[in-house]
């Protein structure tokens, strides 16, 4: 199993939560984080005064897959979240050493 952590830009969310449901995928977790990666966020003006905004508004999509489905996932989640502009985000996959359902007591890919 692996779990896909994906940092995307707000407005994109229901375009990805889309594809990775029709993909079969029965469970999300959706966090709204703030951060900054090249882009390191942008100067404003407020009451006359600039400032700059270092951290910036994204969504963490994170979703625990079967290894045979990592790809499909990833693929999807690139290609709904892509807009071309700096800050479109990044994808990272990391493994999962064990899943348990708390309710049923089911394990691993049974849990998932």
């Amino acid at each position: 199993m692996k779990k896909i952590e994906a940092i995307i830009k707000p407005f994109k969310l229901d375009d990805v939560k889309s594809a990775i449901l029709q993909l079969g995928i029965s469970g999300i977790t959706i966090t709204e984080v703030k951060g900054f990666g090249r882009q390191r966020g942008h100067k404003e003006i407020y009451r006359g005064a600039e400032y700059i905004v270092d951290f910036l508004p994204k969504i963490k999509v994170e979703v625990v897959v079967s290894d045979d489905m990592v790809e499909a996932v990833a693929e999807a989640v690139q290609k709904q979240a892509y807009t071309g502009q700096i800050g479109d985000g990044k994808i990272f996959v990391l493994p999962v050493e064990k899943a348990v359902r708390i309710r049923t007591g089911e394990t691993d890919t049974d849990a998932v």
